[in-house]
């Protein structure tokens, strides 16, 4: 099953193509970052039934490399949407999405309660509506900084989890990989009801 990532599983550059990926999911969604980490997870569970434990993808350095590049790119978005400009001021205020996201965020954060940056870390394209929200809401790095740590840590961990656990009972096989991708899916589904849910009066 995993001929499709080729000789990357064996080689130390599956760290760096999974830090682009999550790096730039924030600012193009439809890139298979949460696919990736959980293949390169399975991929993992199969090299450690195998008599070649040295082989790479190790899961904490594969865990580290996705919290990492989802903090990081969280930050690239969130200062790209401080700096702003006019053009992209207005195309926040035509996205309902966005400018209800900033209102949300803005409320949660003054409070001292981020959970929403952590729930969108898990629904589709919520991560880039939380970041562009607080970066053009003006949102201080401190209040923002450490819930994205804190939502990149979750989320690596629950991906690179599902793959690994996921290799281990079922096998290394699509069959494995198929039930975490759900899992995974799943997670997403549920963060993005979340998100739509009405915020809570003030």
């Amino acid at each position: 099953m995993f001929d499709s990532l080729g000789p990357l599983t064996g080689s130390p550059w599956i760290y760096a193509v999974v830090a682009l990926s999550v790096v730039f999911d924030v600012f193009l969604p439809v890139l298979p970052s949460g696919v990736l980490v959980i293949m390169a997870a399975a991929a993992a569970a199969a090299a450690g039934t195998s008599t070649h434990m040295h082989e790479v993808p190790d899961v904490i350095a594969l865990t580290l490399s996705a919290a990492t590049a989802s903090v990081l790119g969280d930050l690239f978005a969130y200062r790209l949407a401080w700096r702003g400009g006019e053009r992209l001021d207005r195309a926040i205020a035509r996205s309902r999405r966005l400018t209800t996201a900033q209102e949300r965020l803005g409320w949660a954060l003054t409070r001292g309660g981020g959970a929403l940056v952590v729930v969108a870390r898990f629904a589709p394209a919520g991560r880039s509506v939380v970041s562009l929200g607080a970066g053009a809401a003006h949102r201080k790095v401190r209040e923002f900084l450490p819930w994205s740590a804190l939502a990149g840590v979750a989320w690596a961990v629950y991906s690179v989890a599902l793959g690994y656990f996921g290799g281990h009972l079922l096998g290394a096989t699509w069959l494995g990989t198929g039930v975490s991708l759900l899992a995974l899916f799943g997670a997403g589904a549920g963060a993005a009801f979340m998100m739509r849910r009405p915020a809570a009066s003030h």
